[in-house]
């Protein structure tokens, strides 16, 4: 994909690895049109950005995928990438986690991440080509003590990219999971004690080492597709 000039997509673009990556494409000319709940942090990143339209909403809306496709046509004439990210984690021992904030999770990271992902992909498959990229983690392939609802989203969205690549095989529409280790975002700030301590990992990684990512698989050539990548910090054992 030729980036600049492209238009892209991203979800839970308000901290974390939404802004890293929107910060990273717009460095490539790419256009952007960014989501997420807190508008005053969204108008603050689409400030930095040369180019970029700001969609106030809540991943739960079912109108909102559609929403931010027509943005994009409105503003852009064009939708080439979307990047399917906004998520939340839950984790907890079975005696004291809060189920009625897991069923909450289960709903962002599943049930809205499922919703943005098809109707993007009606989108490309209109126009005939374009990127999606599904966050996933690593704890989509595997799972620990007190993270296993956490997990069981993203074992989800592993399932439906790798259905979502076979059903576009053959195609000019590519579908790509990507799957980040311990990443210091915000994302772990409610819990009581900080993974970088519990797991023992000290250098985790950035939230820009996971844009350098993004950008990589959208400038592989058309044929070439990088259905999953996993990205882990040095010292992340499992």
């Amino acid at each position: 994909m030729i980036l600049p000039n492209s238009v892209a997509v991203i979800t839970g673009a308000s901290s974390g690895i939404g802004a890293a990556v929107a910060v990273d494409l717009d460095r490539a000319d790419v256009r952007l049109v960014l989501t997420a709940r807190r508008e005053d942090r969204l108008h603050k990143l689409a400030d930095q950005c040369k180019d970029a339209a700001v969609v106030v909403g809540d991943v739960l809306d079912p109108e909102l995928p559609q929403r931010l496709i027509d943005v994009a046509l409105d503003r852009f004439g064009q939708c080439d990438i979307f990047l399917n990210n906004a998520g939340v984690i839950e984790t907890g021992k079975i005696e004291t986690i809060d189920i009625e904030r897991v069923c909450q999770m289960v709903r962002i990271n599943v049930e809205a991440a499922f919703r943005m992902a098809y109707v993007a992909l009606r989108h490309f498959g209109t126009v005939g080509r374009g990127h999606l990229i599904n966050t996933s983690s690593l704890l989509g392939t595997k799972v620990r003590p007190t993270a296993g609802a956490y997990a069981g989203t993203k074992f989800a969205i592993e399932a439906l990219s790798e259905a979502l690549r076979l059903e576009t095989a053959g195609t000019n529409v590519k579908v790509s999971c990507l799957e980040p280790g311990l990443v210091r975002t915000e994302l772990h700030d409610r819990l009581e004690v900080h993974p970088t301590e519990s797991m023992n990992v000290p250098h985790p990684l950035l939230a820009e080492d996971i844009a350098r990512c993004v950008r990589f698989l959208l400038e592989q050539p058309e044929h070439v597709r990088i259905t999953r990548m996993m990205v882990v910090p040095g010292e992340q054992q499992f």
